[in-house]
C-alpha cells in the first residue's frame, strides 16, 4: 500500500513539475509580447502550487514593473533576492524598481563593534556557521589524539596547540551561529501594499497618527498585536499599521 502511494505522489509531482514548466514558458510568451498582465495571471497560477524560485520571483517583479506596479514589483524583487541574494540583475531591477517610491527614509549604519560583529556574523548563513563549528570539533578530537598518542615532544606541543586552537575557534563559530540565528528571526520585513499608509502611535483607529507611508517601502515588523503590526523604519522611527496595509517578505 505504502509503495502504491509512493509511486501517486511520484506521478502526481512530475505531473505538477510538467504543467509548471508549461504555465513558465507560456507566462515567458506572454512578456515577450508584451502582455504583463497575462504573465502575471501565469506566474501567480505557479505560486499557487507552492512552487517557489529566485527566477519565478524575479520574472513576476519585472511583468509588474512592466505595469509600474510599485508595491508588487519591489515585493517580487525582494523574494527573489532572498533566494539568490548575489545576483547582480535581481540586485539593480530592484534599484531600479526603489525609484518609483515616494518615501526618502534615511538607513542608520551600523558603527563601531556593532558593524564589524553584524558585518562578520552575515559573511555566512546559520547553517554553514554551524557546519563549521562541527568540523572544529572533529579538528580539535584529531589534534587531542594525535597530542595524546604522539611520542615526540616537539609533536605533543604542536598537537596541543593546535587542539586549544580549534577548541577555540568552535566556541567563536558557535557564538558567530547563535547570533546569526538570532538576527535572522528578528529580520521580519515588509513592503507596503496600500497607497498611503497611515501609522499610529498605538495600535488602534483612535490613536494619533505618527506619520505616512506610501506603497513600496520596506519596513520591519517588530511586533503584532490583533490587525496591528509594529513597525520600525531604517531611521529609526516607529509605529504600528494596520496589517492589511502590508505584506510580509517572509511569507512563502
Amino acid at each position: 500500500m505504502k509503495q502504491i502511494f509512493y509511486i501517486l505522489s511520484l506521478l502526481f509531482s512530475f505531473g505538477l513539475f510538467a504543467q509548471n514548466e508549461e504555465l513558465f514558458e507560456k507566462a515567458n510568451t506572454y512578456y515577450n509580447e508584451a502582455k504583463y498582465a497575462e504573465a502575471i495571471d501565469n506566474y501567480n497560477a505557479i505560486l499557487e502550487t507552492e512552487k517557489h524560485s529566485a527566477d519565478l520571483y524575479y520574472n513576476l517583479a519585472n511583468a509588474h514593473y512592466k505595469l509600474n506596479n510599485i508595491a508588487p514589483s519591489i515585493y517580487y524583487y525582494e523574494k527573489a533576492l532572498l533566494l539568490n541574494p548575489d545576483d547582480t540583475d535581481i540586485i539593480n531591477n530592484l534599484a531600479f524598481a526603489k525609484n518609483m517610491t515616494i518615501d526618502a527614509i534615511d538607513v542608520v549604519p551600523d558603527v563601531g563593534f556593532s558593524k564589524i560583529l553584524n558585518n562578520t556574523t552575515n559573511k555566512m548563513s546559520y547553517d554553514n556557521w554551524a557546519k563549521t563549528s562541527v568540523g572544529l570539533v572533529f579538528c580539535f578530537v584529531l589534534l587531542f589524539l594525535v597530542y595524546y598518542f604522539a611520542y615526540s615532544t616537539l609533536n605533543k606541543r604542536l598537537a596541543f596547540i593546535g587542539s586549544i586552537t580549534a577548541l577555540i575557534l568552535v566556541f567563536i563559530t558557535l557564538a558567530f551561529a547563535f547570533h546569526k540565528f538570532n538576527l535572522d528571526k528578528n529580520n521580519n520585513p515588509a513592503i507596503v501594499f496600500a497607497q498611503e499608509a497611515k501609522v499610529k502611535a498605538e495600535p488602534n483607529t483612535r490613536s494619533e497618527e505618527s506619520f505616512r507611508l506610501h506603497e513600496g517601502t520596506k519596513i520591519q515588523v517588530i511586533d503584532a498585536v490583533d490587525e496591528w503590526n509594529k513597525i520600525k523604519l531604517s531611521d529609526g522611527k516607529i509605529g504600528w499599521i494596520s496589517s492589511e496595509d502590508i505584506k510580509l517578505l517572509n511569507n512563502l
